[in-house]
């Protein structure tokens, strides 16, 4: 992991936490890491948790506490400590991600779900509007998958609310009209279904497609190579590792949050960073296969788990080929 990609790390754990509602301040563009001083604690170290103190309403050390419980298990980092009047100091890991990969594969589409909701009861009223039926749906499917025992369409039950929405099922596919009703927040306007129906990079349903069909065809590439998916060596991945380990918390604070929309951003962050990882997967040119190219694949095969599982969450199809 290199300084930058350290930066990154912790700049996604200090958007988790605003995105959780744990702290209340404007993300910053980016995070200054540098290297710890002599007799320091760990490798590198940040002042970020003081830099955002003052705009939280919190201590630093408070705030180097919620960025630090979100930084904890991050692949890459063998150690998070807080010092002094709120320093976070990192440690470094060589083994990155190998653990993380076995994990997703064991688990498969259910990666992510667990038992954090057990012997909790949710009821939902009957919804009627369009929108709101859609997100009562989805919202059902990410309690149970947390363990939660839940009753939709019950009177005097929990009622989601929404801003007014169009499922133009007829005139988007199913795909997009569930995207644009489920990936805006659900008190926000959902997205004009028009663009959704574009290929192109702009269209945030279409990135996260592509990036599954990408690892669909890096599989049948590699098995024409001879190279087939293993965790046998790290991989030097830390942003789309971090992503991947994530999930299982984001589809908890989905869960509790009644928010969909949250999944949604997820998976475009994982597509964002499995796509910009993808060039580095299998063998170019005279390359010979290596352990770190079946390594990578692994990687890549987690990802696109995780990308079809949380379509699937969202009711939207995930093609082997687009």
């Amino acid at each position: 992991m290199t300084p930058a990609d350290l930066s990154l790390t912790v700049l996604h754990a200090v958007r988790r936490a605003v995105d959780d509602g744990a702290l209340r301040v404007e993300v910053p563009p980016r995070i200054k890491v540098e290297r710890a001083r002599p007799g320091g604690a760990g490798e590198y170290a940040s002042n970020v948790a003081l830099t955002l103190a003052r705009s939280a309403g919190r201590s630093a050390r408070e705030v180097a506490g919620i960025i630090e419980e979100r930084l904890r298990d991050s692949p890459g980092l063998r150690g998070v400590e807080i010092t002094g009047p709120g320093f976070l100091n990192f440690t470094l890991r060589g083994d990155a991600g190998s653990d993380l990969v076995r994990v997703v594969r064991a688990a498969g589409a259910s990666y992510g779900h667990g038992t954090a909701l057990a012997g909790t009861t949710v009821r939902f009223a009957e919804a009627t509007e369009p929108r709101a039926v859609l997100v009562t749906e989805v919202v059902v499917r990410l309690l149970r998958a947390q363990g939660a025992d839940v009753d939709p369409d019950v009177d005097g039950g929990e009622r989601v609310y929404v801003h007014p929405g169009a499922y133009e099922v007829e005139r988007l596919g199913s795909d997009a009209a569930r995207w644009a009703l489920l990936r805006a927040a659900p008190h926000d306007r959902p997205l004009d279904g028009a663009p959704l129906l574009a290929q192109h990079e702009r269209n945030s349903l279409f990135r996260v497609r592509y990036a599954y069909s990408r690892v669909r065809r890096l599989l049948v590439n590699g098995e024409q190579l001879g190279v087939g998916p293993a965790p046998e060596v790290p991989v030097d991945a830390p942003v789309l590792l971090g992503v991947l380990g994530d999930h299982p918390a984001v589809l908890l604070a989905a869960a509790r949050h009644r928010a969909p929309d949250r999944v949604a951003r997820h998976l475009e962050a994982l597509a964002d960073a499995l796509l910009a990882f993808q060039h580095t997967v299998l063998p170019l040119g005279d390359e010979k296969p290596s352990a770190a190219h079946r390594s990578r694949l692994a990687l890549a095969e987690a990802a696109g788990t995780v990308l079809a599982g949380g379509l699937s969450v969202l009711g939207i199809s995930a093609p082997d080929r687009i």
